[in-house]
């Protein structure tokens, strides 16, 4: 059996990441728990800080905001484990066993990256049309080592960047619907600055589409090739 590692990247969500750290220490597929606050500025650090008197938690204090990507790296560099998890550390509602239904598609080799997301419901259908940028997700360590610097730099595009290093190697991708609920940035904030910071993520993920647009054409290679072969 792998050890498996969830990695918590956390800006300022002092209301969920009790809730969610709890959930993770719960799971009986979790080795270790590495927690990374990219310079959080509100109660962040003093939950963690309560947590780990009776939770054995890794955790990261980033100086200055460094963004969502390179506290992934950071976490992925300092997990030990073999298989690594990444949680949101906003989730509102948090279904029992939904890391299982992440981790087991790596342990049984039926993929290579699981990607759990969560769906809205429009005109009574449930649909996600942007489920490569969920933030669930599990793959093996190994996997991503060749790009840790790419993904230091990604900042909210990581989840891009990652669809498509995937895809461009042909590694395959599960993408598995969850139970579990995230509040948008507008019950989060004041609507001026969830707007703003809607805006600044959007170019984020633009930008580390464009600066590796290699990985995209390779991806896109990829896929072509395989439909040809149908």
């Amino acid at each position: 059996m792998k050890k498996v590692s969830a990695i918590i990247c956390v800006l300022n969500e002092e209301k969920t990441l009790r809730n969610v750290i709890m959930a993770v220490w719960e799971d009986s597929s979790i080795n270790e728990i590495v927690v990374v606050n990219d310079c959080s500025t509100d109660n962040t650090q003093n939950i963690i800080n309560e947590l780990k008197q009776f939770i054995e938690i890794k955790d990261i204090h980033l100086a200055e905001n460094k963004g969502k990507g390179y506290a992934m790296a950071v976490g992925a560099e300092n997990a030990t484990g073999e298989i690594l998890v990444f949680i949101d550390a906003d989730q509102t509602t948090i279904i029992l066993g939904y890391i299982d239904q992440i981790v087991n598609p790596i342990l049984r080799h039926e993929c290579d990256m699981v990607c759990g997301y969560s769906t809205v419901n429009i005109m009574n259908q449930d649909v996600n049309p942007l489920k490569i940028l969920t933030g669930e997700r599990a793959f093996l360590k190994k996997d991503i080592a060749p790009i840790l610097d790419r993904i230091k730099e990604s900042r909210f595009g990581v989840e891009t960047l990652l669809y498509f290093y995937y895809t461009s190697i042909g590694k395959s991708i599960k993408f598995v619907r969850l139970g579990i609920k995230h509040d948008n940035k507008y019950k989060k904030m004041p609507p001026l600055q969830a707007t703003t910071n809607y805006i600044c993520e959007s170019w984020e993920i633009a930008y580390a589409a464009m600066k590796n647009y290699d990985l995209i054409l390779k991806s896109a290679e990829k896929k072509l090739r395989k439909g040809l072969r149908k």
